[in-house]
């Protein structure tokens, strides 16, 4: 039996979640398995939620959409409150720690709250990569794909000169999923 994972990623235009989409879909292709990803974003582009959907497969994907998706991660407010009505039960939900949830999530959501934004602007400077830390926080706190495949994937996909700044930006979220699950992924 196919083992099918529906992933949805969202935040503000500009912050690069449509990259990270591609990233993420990259590393399970490396990994071997199937994959898609979709994107969606307003006609405001900068600064407007803006999402990006990939689902890995081991087997065929005869449905190229995310109906339910197991891991949803946020970076934004606006985002979070436009993208979450589908969220399923038992999902991860990985969102930077400025969100505000309510107190309406469906029953048994995991939720990992992390500073990604604070950590891409005060620990290494560089707010452009705050997507490269949501990836390591999201691959690190639910294990969808294999880390090596994900540092493989980001080396592909990010520009020239810019190689070594991204490790330590995955390298961060990695560090980042470890404290908030308590190292258990």
């Amino acid at each position: 039996m196919a083992v099918r994972h529906e992933v949805r990623l969202s935040g503000s235009g500009g912050q690069g979640m449509l990259l990270a989409g591609i990233i993420l879909a990259e590393a399970a292709i490396l990994a071997g398995k199937n994959a898609v990803q979709s994107q969606s974003y307003g006609p405001e582009a900068r600064g407007g939620a803006s999402r990006s959907e990939v689902i890995i497969s081991n087997g065929e994907i005869d449905y190229p959409k995310v109906t339910e998706p197991e891991v949803f991660m946020a970076l934004t407010q606006e985002a979070y409150q436009k993208y979450r009505h589908d969220l399923g039960p038992n999902a991860l939900l990985v969102v930077d720690e400025s969100l505000n949830l309510g107190d309406d999530l469906p029953e048994n959501v995991k939720v990992v709250r992390v500073p990604i934004i604070a950590s891409a602007v005060e620990t290494l400077k560089r707010p452009i990569v705050a997507n490269i830390i949501a990836l390591g926080v999201l691959v690190g706190a639910s294990s969808i794909v294999e880390r090596k495949y994900l540092e493989q994937a980001v080396l592909r996909r990010v520009p020239r000169g810019t190689e070594e700044l991204n490790q330590k930006a995955l390298e961060l979220g990695f560090q980042l999923a470890a404290a908030a699950v308590g190292g258990n992924k």
